[in-house]
């Protein structure tokens, strides 16, 4: 696959990024440079090879799925700049 001038300007429009007219050219082969290393990837043999998560095999720490309140709602409403009644308070926006 090859990114030529016109696909490259239409990423960097997707992304939101403005590339000079100018830089066109250098971003496709960047771009193209990408892919290649892509392919590259798969062309690399992974039959049995096991999904890996972290380069050290490890395994997380589980912990009982609660529901609780938090039991912080006065530390939580402490960095509002409004509170009333236990709650954020707000502008109002809707008329």
């Amino acid at each position: 696959m090859s990114i030529d001038q016109s696909t490259a300007a239409k990423v960097a429009k997707l992304a939101r990024i403005k590339v000079e007219e100018d830089a066109l050219p250098a971003l496709a082969d960047e771009f193209n440079t990408i892919l290649g290393f892509i392919e590259q990837l798969n062309e690399v043999d992974v039959e049995g090879v096991e999904p890996m998560t972290s380069v050290t095999p490890q395994r997380l720490k589980r912990r009982v799925d609660e529901v609780t309140d938090g039991s912080q709602q006065d530390k939580i409403l402490a960095n509002a700049p409004d509170a009333r009644e236990g709650f954020f308070a707000v502008p109002k926006v809707v008329e």
